[in-house]
């Protein structure tokens, strides 16, 4: 079964991100943020584990934090009294995954010899998840010290809206558009925000080109 999808983890891997970040425009924000969105970063973990199929001690290193995670997940589910305490392990397992995932995804599109589909996906899935990255060294602040970030829209009755508001402040910031809406007030958030936008830039000026000038030299090939 791993054989036959591997061809895919490039596509199954984006995808799977994709639902993460924009699945709350389908779904009802409660809804996705208490059940789907876990549910998600679960299936998020099993793509990232035939992401890395062929490295054995890395694959069996996801496949406990997969299991770890299943059972966070579960028991957050019949102990809401801990729920701070399941979210946040839950945050630091994420953190570990996207952490190893994208070191790897940008070690394969920097290695490829070809630029093809797979490539391109990679350079993108790379990207997302060093957005990933952030929202949750973000959310760790946050959960560490309430009030690191001002203009964050807390609602009583949608806890889960600070999930949605951390993870558009880190794309945002990733991106370098910073609207000002959401801004950060201690050392600390400050500090996560530069970490945010350099790893941005770097990413864009660094891995992308690279993948630019790969596939350049290799339109020049084909026309000699």
């Amino acid at each position: 079964m791993i054989e036959k999808l591997y061809p895919y983890r490039f596509e199954i891997f984006f995808f799977s991100q994709v639902t993460i970040l924009f699945g709350s425009l389908i779904v009802p924000s409660v809804l996705f943020e208490n059940i789907v969105s876990p549910i998600l970063f679960l299936i998020n973990l099993l793509a990232g584990i035939l992401l890395l199929s062929t490295k054995k001690n890395l694959m069996w290193f996801f496949v406990v934090l997969l299991l770890v995670s299943g059972v966070v997940f579960g028991s957050s589910l019949l102990e809401n009294r801990s729920e701070k305490f399941f979210n946040f392990i839950r945050m630091i397992i994420y953190f570990l995954f996207y952490v190893v995932v994208t070191f790897q995804i940008i070690r394969q599109v920097w290695e490829a010899e070809f630029v093809n589909k797979n490539v391109i996906l990679g350079l993108i899935s790379g990207y997302i998840s060093l957005g990933l990255i952030g929202f949750f060294v973000c959310i760790s602040i946050e959960m560490a010290d309430h009030g690191s970030f001002k203009g964050l829209m807390l609602n009583s009755s949608n806890p889960g809206m600070i999930t949605e508001e951390l993870m558009y402040y880190s794309y945002i910031t990733m991106l370098t558009i910073g609207y000002g809406d959401i801004v950060p007030v201690t050392s600390l958030s400050k500090k996560a925000a530069i970490l945010i936008g350099l790893i941005g830039q770097f990413y864009l000026v660094i891995v992308t080109a690279i993948v630019v000038g790969k596939y350049i030299n290799q339109l020049h090939r084909k026309k000699n």
